[in-house]
Formats: structure tokens, C-alpha cells, sequence
């Protein structure tokens, strides 16, 4: 692999592209396949993340196989538009704007989705938005708003080491998502501390906004997912890794009480980004899953499939 004169990781058949919103800015996506259902994936909210940074080895492999799949820079990172008027000053707000927008740019009129951590809650707040346009999701280690009670969440007491502009900072950052604790790729780190570094004063202006807004009622009620994400009928699954530093498994066993239309995974050696710690298994998982509406048999066993409650028969095969 090799940077591209974007400072983004060249890789086969995962394209850069760009396309101008209504509202005026520029959103950078990549993209893979030509034909078929739409997939769109969204990243997580850790620093220097991005569509190709996250999904590099499933965005590919989805593309070989018959879909379409697109992976936008959210607002505060990638290559997202930097312009003052374009910061995500309002949080999820800014985001789910960006989502309507980006989509309806692309005609995207039904798609898939999938998300991890933050692009797992962006996911969830545009599904309740438009319920309609979702033909199915897939979550990855994530949070489901106020659906749990907050009381109820597992605190694991780690943080990720603060970025402080450098590369090592940058690599002490991302080691903790993973299972294994390794260095990533030279040229992933190089991609992610130049965007790191660009997007630096977007990305805090989303995350102070963010704190902002949850102490807002009016706000947190625009974003409750409360008798809400339970009571969608839309097929999904959850994938969440056994060895997540930032999040400990009971707070999965939560959700999946709190989810009863969602199938539930357990994948051991995964940590909070489990499609880089099992590639293989997630590019299973979601091939299965968006191509047929199920998982196989043997791929459920291999992803962990809960044992926790009765599986869903529409979900998975018997």
C-alpha cells in the first residue's frame, strides 16, 4: 500500500471520490463496485479515522461480490470539508444532516448500512430518521442511546491515550481499538495523522458539541432511541467483539436485552474494531448477510452467535 496524492491509502478497487452537497460542502467518500444493492458504511470517531482508514479490507471485498458501497469522511474527519461554515458545531445534529444529504446526493434511494462505535450511533440515528430507506444494518460495538439505562452501563476505566500531534501519540491512540495491541500499517498511520492533523479543529468542534447536546433535553429527545430502535422491524444483526478495551462485553448482554428484534455475535479476539481484528469473518458475515437476508450456519458459529437467548430463525440459518 501507498499514499495517493490525497494522503489516502491506495488500495485496488477502492475508489476516491467527491461530490458537492446541497448545503454547499464538499463530502470525499470512497467507493467499490459498480453494479448492485448499495452499502453504506460508517466509520468510527476515533482520531484520524476515515471511510478508507475503517473499511479498507471489507469496502473492497463487498465490491468484488455484487454491491456497490460507499464510505463518506463525516464531518470532523477524513478529508471532510474544513471551512468554518461547514464545522460540525451541533454534533449528531451535523451529522445526520450530512447522512440525508449525502445520500440523496448519491440517489440513494434504499441501501444498506453498517456502522462501528460512533458510525454505529450515526447509523441508528439515521435508521429512526428514515426507517424507510434501510433495507438492513449490521452494528459493530457501539452505543444504543437511552434504550439502556444509563446506570446499567460497564465502565471499563480505559481511555485512549490523547493524541498529541505525532505519530507516536497517534499509534499509542489507536492500539487499543484492537485485539492484538499491534502497530498498524506505516501508510494507515501516515494517512490518519495527516487527517488527524488537518481535521483538528472540526473534529473538537464535534465532540465539545456533542457533550453540549447531551445535556440538552429538547436534544436528547430529537435522539431518543427509547421505544423507538426496539420497536423497528428493520432485519439487523449486531457484532460485538468478546475483548472490547473501551467497552466490556456485559454492556453488550445489555443491549442484546434491550434489542429483541436483533440478532446478536459474540466474535472472540475482537476488540472495538472487529472488522480490522477479523477481517475475514466480517467480510463473511456481511457478504452472507446483504447478499441472502442470513447468516450461514457455519459462519454464525464462527462469529459467535449468542447462545444468551433463542436465535432468529429469519436471521440465521437453522
Amino acid at each position: 500500500m501507498s499514499l495517493t496524492e490525497e494522503n489516502i491509502v491506495l488500495i485496488p478497487d477502492l475508489m476516491s471520490r467527491w461530490v458537492r452537497l446541497p448545503s454547499g460542502s464538499l463530502a470525499h467518500y470512497v467507493t467499490s463496485g459498480d453494479t448492485g444493492p448499495s452499502v453504506l458504511l460508517l466509520h468510527g470517531g476515533a482520531t484520524g479515522a476515515s471511510g478508507s482508514a475503517v473499511w479498507r479490507n471489507i469496502a473492497p471485498f463487498l465490491g468484488e461480490n455484487g454491491f456497490r458501497v460507499y464510505c463518506p469522511d463525516m464531518p470532523g474527519f477524513g478529508l471532510a470539508d474544513t471551512r468554518s461554515e461547514y464545522l460540525p458545531n451541533n454534533g449528531p445534529i451535523s451529522h445526520l444532516r450530512f447522512l440525508s444529504e449525502f445520500v440523496d446526493a448519491l440517489c440513494l434511494d434504499t441501501f444498506h448500512i453498517s456502522g462501528n462505535s460512533m458510525g454505529m450511533m450515526n447509523t441508528i440515528n439515521y435508521m429512526l430518521a428514515n426507517p424507510e430507506r434501510i433495507e438492513s444494518f449490521i452494528f459493530i460495538n457501539g452505543g444504543i442511546g437511552n434504550l439502556v439505562d444509563a446506570e446499567k452501563h460497564v465502565s471499563s476505566g480505559i481511555s485512549l491515550p490523547r493524541f498529541e500531534g505525532d505519530e507516536q501519540s497517534l499509534r499509542n491512540h489507536m492500539k487499543p481499538l484492537t485485539y492484538k495491541k499491534v502497530d498498524p500499517p506505516d501508510e494507515v498511520v501516515q494517512m490518519r495523522l495527516h487527517a488527524a492533523n488537518n481535521q483538528k479543529d472540526s473534529t473538537a468542534a464535534y465532540r465539545n458539541s456533542g457533550r453540549a447536546i447531551s445535556s440538552n433535553p429538547n436534544l436528547n429527545q430529537l435522539f431518543s432511541t427509547k421505544d423507538r430502535l426496539d420497536a423497528l422491524d428493520i432485519p439487523g444483526i449486531y457484532l460485538f467483539g468478546q475483548q472490547d478495551d473501551l467497552s466490556p462485553i456485559e454492556n453488550g448482554y445489555n443491549q442484546e436485552d434491550a434489542l429483541p428484534n436483533v440478532q446478536f455475535f459474540y466474535p472472540d479476539e475482537c476488540g472495538h474494531v472487529g472488522q480490522q481484528d477479523q477481517p475475514e469473518m466480517f467480510k463473511k458475515v456481511f457478504l452472507e448477510f446483504f447478499g441472502d437476508g442470513k447468516v450461514s450456519r457455519q459462519t454464525a458459529e464462527w462469529a459467535g452467535i449468542s447462545k444468551r437467548r433463542p436465535e432468529h430463525a429469519n436471521l440465521v440459518e437453522p
